[in-house]
């Protein structure tokens, strides 16, 4: 199984950028499917993008539309979201995953980092 680490994080304020990385280790696969879920104090883990193994499909979702952007390096068994124009409801742990299928359940993820603390202040 794949072990996973995100890094990245930290405290901004509203309008500013941040760049996670989830770095990928044991068995890993550039065929895997990798996602970024978040979870607020209180609030459900939800999903925000995930991209394919090849980095060709990408799936956002709704509330990070045009903000956000996934990325891979695959040579560097790494992940990156690109989050721009923060605001303080993106607040929340960000969790890097790994999974065969691109898809926004949580469920359908097999792989989890530890979360890295995402905090924006206005």
């Amino acid at each position: 199984q794949v072990q996973l680490v995100e890094s990245g994080g930290g405290l901004v304020q509203a309008g500013t950028s941040l760049r996670l990385s989830c770095a990928a280790s044991g068995r890993t696969s550039s065929t895997n499917v990798m996602g970024w879920f978040r979870q607020a104090p209180g609030k459900e883990r939800e999903f925000v993008a995930a991209i394919s193994g090849s980095g060709s499909s990408k799936y956002y979702a709704n509330s990070v539309k045009g903000r956000f952007t996934i990325s891979r390096d695959n040579g560097k068994n790494t992940v990156y979201l690109q989050m721009n124009s923060l605001q303080p409801e993106d607040t929340a742990v960000y969790f890097c995953s790994a999974g065969p299928y691109l898809k926004v359940g949580a469920e359908e993820y097999n792989s989890w980092g530890q979360g890295t603390q995402v905090t924006v202040s206005s």
